[in-house]
């Protein structure tokens, strides 16, 4: 420490003592049950040199221990985490929020000046609740457009995660997995990425994580209504379970009157269709990259009429929602096309041999619902692969000479059938009680 704890022991009443320090949920980690330890007066500040109460902590397993780097009055002065230095509130660089505020950094850099300056912000920060920021910060607009875009809703806890183990690097280290360290190859050296300072952050300069922001907020792309005047309906993606119909109405009625609000559960989307074209168009100008309920950031588009969705149909590989969608293996091609009949060419169905006679060709077709079939005997002839084998066909009951009565088990069609007619009896049998019996030699 810089300034020990025996020297400029008239300024000490100045010395920050905390019982808890300003975190962001990204820094304080996944794990709800976290062990801190305290070390009073154990560093001081890298802005203002003062010495103040030092956190230190694990936020999560196979993490990197964490400690606060600046003091809370420096922290509160921002409206940023003691430990990464972002925005609270949007979890962005300041620099990137100053400029989305159009905030104009007077924090002095000389230490006489500076010492100045946190006095009086201590003085308004006693003044007030704490959960308003102060100075030019606390008089700023309290929303951007842009910064709605690039704000972060969910933690990032791979921020969280160990140093690059530089013995690893060399090829030396002997920890294998037992190392607290990533064996990762580093970044490249020229990447302005790798070369951050904690001073430059707090005062939103040279900042190259800001500049990579700003520089996607500028190539982000817009969203143009349609030309077809008749579409008022917004398409909202990304639901989840937390967002109900009521949370929707509640933002969107502000534009304007709504007709209808559909949720389809299964697709995690809703469709809200407007009264008027201008109401419409109004939700997806301010909703548009920047629509964000119950900690969630939704998709905003604008819906398709019915025409335009039956003309444009379904891409080949291509999803309804425009999205790429994977071939999947083992899918049989495409059919090839039927080859062009010929007009004089009869169509032959059935894969017959084209020097077959015409009655080989008669096929009895069934006959159509409705209709009941002809009798036995009276409809057209059908053919059987097996017609010159089989007995002939018994006649109707009508043309049959007298005396002759048909048996449906002598039917000569009927498996198993016989006629006593063809079995020949010995001559010492008689009938008796319908039983033939045979006489014993």
């Amino acid at each position: 420490m810089a300034t020990s704890l025996g020297s400029n022991t008239y300024n000490r009443q100045n010395w920050e003592d905390a019982d808890f320090p300003i975190l962001c949920q990204t820094c304080l980690g996944e794990n709800p049950y976290i062990r801190m330890t305290k070390e009073k007066y154990g560093k001081e500040c890298k802005i203002c040199a003062r010495p103040f109460t030092v956190f230190r902590w694990c936020p999560g397993t196979r993490m990197r221990f964490k400690k606060t780097e600046v003091c809370q009055t420096c922290s509160k002065m921002k409206n940023v985490c003691q430990t990464c230095l972002l925005d609270l509130e949007y979890g962005l660089p300041i620099q990137v929020r100053d400029t989305g505020l159009s905030v104009k950094d007077e924090v002095p850099k000389s230490d006489v000046n500076k010492e100045y300056y946190t006095q009086n912000m201590e003085r308004e920060i006693a003044n007030t609740d704490g959960t308003r920021p102060v100075g030019q910060l606390g008089k700023a607009p309290s929303s951007s457009d842009m910064l709605l875009k690039l704000a972060r809703t969910t933690p990032y806890y791979k921020r969280n995660r160990p140093h690059i183990c530089s013995f690893w690097v060399k090829g030396e280290c002997k920890r294998g997995e037992e190392c607290p360290y990533r064996h990762e190859k580093p970044t490249d050296p020229d990447d302005p990425l790798a070369d951050q300072n904690i001073k430059d952050r707090y005062y939103g300069i040279n900042d190259p994580v800001a500049a990579k922001l700003l520089t996607r907020a500028s190539t982000m792309p817009r969203l143009d209504p349609p030309d077809d005047k008749s579409i008022s309906t917004l398409y909202i993606g990304g639901l989840g379970d937390t967002v109900t119909d009521g949370d929707l109405k509640s933002h969107f009625y502000q534009f304007g009157e709504i007709r209808t609000i559909t949720i389809v559960q299964r697709q995690q989307c809703a469709f809200i269709q407007f009264a008027t074209r201008q109401s419409a168009e109004t939700a997806a100008e301010k909703s548009f990259n920047k629509l964000i309920i119950n900690g969630r950031r939704l998709t905003v588009k604008w819906g398709r009429s019915q025409a335009a969705r039956g003309k444009e149909g379904i891409k080949e590989g291509v999803s309804e929602m425009g999205t790429r969608l994977d071939p999947v293996p083992g899918l049989p091609g495409a059919l090839p096309p039927p080859p062009p009949l010929d007009e004089e060419t009869p169509a032959n169905y059935f894969n017959l041999d084209p020097g077959t006679s015409p009655a080989v060709l008669n096929i009895a077709l069934p006959p159509p619902p409705g209709i009941n079939p002809p009798p036995p005997g009276f409809g057209p002839p059908m053919f059987h692969p097996m017609a010159h084998m089989a007995p002939p066909m018994p006649p109707p009951m009508n043309m049959r000479p007298p005396g002759h009565i048909h048996y449906p088990s002598q039917d000569p069609q009927r498996m198993g059938a016989f006629s006593s007619d063809d079995v020949s009896w010995p001559a010492n049998s008689k009938l008796q009680g319908g039983i033939y019996c045979t006489k014993k030699q």
